[in-house]
């Protein structure tokens, strides 16, 4: 079947429904979706991403336009490269370095950067180009700069303004470096997940602005979105919004095999206990207590290997050590063997931090929030910025 001007708006008609019904898509942005649709920013082969099963399906417009088309007005995640570049071919490659996000995802996040007219906005991260060419219809191109490390993704965005007639600015360059050039900035908005803050973005947004960021700890790959205001002093605080699940800034991604060498053999001389604490209590993809652990228990990388009937093992690492620890969770027995190693005692402290999560009844992770110093140094709080946390 052939597709036509008047699928494709059917086609934006729905996705705009759906996004308005989620409370996504506010009556600000509404033109703005309309006049700028994400099929102008995408590759003819693009991978569309279940969310549910991790699996990428390749999806390419010259051999089926019509699931091409489905694919861009979907509100579905869709990867546009892999493996940072170096992957050919149409199946999908080992990790997806860019894509696509969501649309309700683009929404939302646009909705809480909450810009007016006349505000200049710095994006870190183009990717397709498809956020940045939004931000650019409503604001104006000549307010909008965007960052992209990648040479070839920044290029293909450029593409992507030019069919949809818009030319915010693209500059090809490392993006926790921000732009001074253009700075100061009401707004910054980063669309990759970061483990820090950089202090870059502080300098260059004015008292009063706003960064946005998809924020985390190495201790899982959960991101959370973060709206830090920033200060006179050059500081910023802010809650945490929701989860949300982007793909990490190039030099902040866990390098794993830097583990490889902390067990020569197991369990070795570790320390060994017994915990009553479940695998279950540790959390599982998108919940709370998982990235709320990470917060308590800092410098910490985790993983977990499960098995059928839930066991499993569970291994932690320390960054800037070689303490280790591991929790073996049994069907058999109601309490888990514990092993650790290394002058820090990592599982006491995820143990501790469990405690104190469930001892407070178990609080949503918008009780949360950051503070960034000037030199972007975190100190996470709980309720308000005046209370850190305990420990972390």
């Amino acid at each position: 079947m052939k597709r036509t001007p008047e699928h494709e708006d059917r086609a934006s008609e729905e996705l705009a429904r759906f996004l308005r019904e989620t409370g996504a898509l506010t009556p600000a942005w509404a033109e703005t979706l309309r006049a700028v649709p994400r099929a102008l920013f995408l590759p003819d082969l693009v991978w569309s991403h279940d969310m549910a099963t991790g699996r990428s399906v390749p999806v390419s417009r010259t051999d089926d336009p019509v699931a091409w088309e489905h694919a861009a007005y979907a509100n579905v995640p869709l990867v546009t490269q892999w493996d940072d570049g170096r992957h050919t071919g149409v199946q999908p490659g080992t990790v997806p370095t860019s894509s696509a996000s969501m649309p309700s995802v683009v929404f939302s996040m646009l909705r809480d950067l909450d810009v007016s007219d006349a505000m200049r906005v710095l994006e870190v991260g183009t990717g397709t180009g498809w956020n940045a060419g939004l931000l650019a219809h409503r604001l104006g191109s000549g307010r909008v700069v965007s960052i992209e490390i990648d040479a070839a993704v920044a290029e293909q965005a450029r593409a992507g303004f030019e069919r949809a007639g818009l030319s915010p600015e693209v500059v090809h360059g490392d993006g926790q470096e921000g732009w001074s050039a253009r700075a100061p900035y009401d707004r910054v908005i980063v669309t990759a997940g970061v483990r820090a803050i950089s202090p870059r973005w502080l300098e260059q947004t004015r008292p009063g602005g706003i960064i946005l960021a998809p924020w985390g700890t190495h201790y899982t790959d959960q991101d959370a979105l973060v709206r830090l205001s920033v200060r006179e002093d050059g500081s910023a605080s802010g809650p945490f919004l929701r989860m949300v699940e982007f793909m990490k800034l190039r030099d902040q991604r866990l390098d794993w095999s830097r583990f490889h060498d902390y067990v020569s053999e197991f369990p070795g001389e570790a320390e060994v206990s017994r915990t009553s604490v479940t695998l279950a209590d540790l959390g599982d993809r998108y919940e709370t207590v998982r990235f709320v652990t990470g917060l308590c228990v800092a410098g910490c990388a985790h993983v977990v290997n499960r098995s059928d009937k839930g066991t499993g093992k569970a291994w932690f690492f320390d960054l800037a050590s070689r303490s280790w620890a591991a929790v073996e969770f049994g069907s058999s027995t109601p309490d888990a063997v514990v092993y650790q190693s290394g002058p820090r005692r990592l599982w006491d402290e995820v143990e501790q931090a469990l405690k104190w999560w469930m001892d407070q009844g178990r609080p949503r992770l918008d009780r949360f929030g950051l503070t960034i110093a000037p030199d972007g140094t975190c100190h996470p709080w709980f309720e308000r910025p005046t209370q850190p946390l305990p420990f972390g």
